[in-house]
């Protein structure tokens, strides 16, 4: 990326977010802060699930508190659908992570803080590393059959540039302790599988190889109890932090009567995408459309 920008504006540096000094260093004059680094390939995570916590829990932690030592004005935190009744470390350590952030946001909003911290949740973005749809794509190309571990399986499909919206989105709009979700359509990844295949008149056929450690079968991008007190902003959702004190009277005294008249917003639910669909979204990745061509 150096090398490729070669613009006197953009700087580079070497740490490790797990170190605050090596953060502090890259912290001094920023204005706003993306923090997307993480841990978030789900069977390493399980089976190293100390490391997911000290980057995803304890490296936002060195974040968040650079950000405010260092008068940051904005700090948007990217989460994953994930974390929303997480099964998996991954997405317990990312739950973790979006509570440290609401916790900060909430005591700087409490306390008048110079600095603003929200909080960004999406679903997979389609072709980014980890993704599924190279892996397909590489199939394909070398005549093997798609491997499917359930065909059932529903997932949120999201461009990159929606992802980039959605930040940008939280950046402009987002108070102290926010957590702000795009609503977005999903789709079976048999679906996905048979939309690749008609795409490259591939003559693979889907393989079923079963569920992985940890994987859903849909996710969950807003719970219940969010979605109780989210505001439908249109192409967004913004569920505002809970602002009550340490009052446990508050907790155990006032129920919650109205959140038993709401579901989960997930993959199952939403808008589902048939395989016309689900081509005409892969048609708009670059990836895709290089290797058609």
């Amino acid at each position: 990326m150096r090398h490729q920008l070669q613009n006197p504006k953009v700087k580079f540096y070497i740490g490790d977010v797990r170190d605050k000094r090596s953060v502090d260093y890259a912290m001094e004059g920023v204005d706003y802060v993306f923090h997307a680094a993480a841990l978030k390939q789900v069977p390493s995570c399980e089976f190293f699930p100390v490391q997911a916590v000290r980057t995803n829990v304890l490296g936002t932690e060195n974040v968040l508190d650079s950000a405010i030592q260092y008068g940051v004005k904005n700090v948007v935190v990217l989460s994953t659908d994930k974390a929303a009744y997480p099964i998996n470390a991954m997405g317990i350590s990312k739950a973790m992570m979006e509570k440290v952030a609401i916790a900060k946001g909430r005591a700087l909003a409490m306390n008048n803080g110079k600095t603003t911290i929200c909080c960004t949740r999406y679903g997979n973005v389609m072709a980014s590393r980890g993704s599924v749809i190279p892996l397909f794509i590489s199939q394909i190309k070398n005549g093997q059959d798609l491997t499917v571990t359930d065909p059932n399986m529903t997932r949120f499909m999201m461009t990159l540039e929606d992802a980039v919206d959605l930040v940008i989105f939280a950046w402009q709009h987002g108070e102290n302790g926010d957590l702000f979700v795009q609503k977005a359509p999903a789709a079976t990844i048999e679906t996905l599988a048979h939309a690749l295949i008609d795409l490259f008149d591939s003559k693979s056929q889907v393989k079923i190889i079963g569920t992985r450690h940890g994987e859903k079968l849909y996710e969950t991008l807003v719970t219940r109890e969010e979605m109780s007190k989210a505001e439908d902003m249109g192409d967004y959702y913004r569920i505002p932090c809970d602002s009550r004190d340490l009052n446990y009277d508050k907790y155990f005294v006032e129920g919650e009567e109205k959140v038993a008249r709401f579901e989960d917003y997930h993959s199952h639910n939403t808008r589902r995408l048939d395989v016309d669909g689900m081509k005409e979204l892969l048609l708009k990745l670059q990836i895709v459309r290089d290797e058609l061509s």
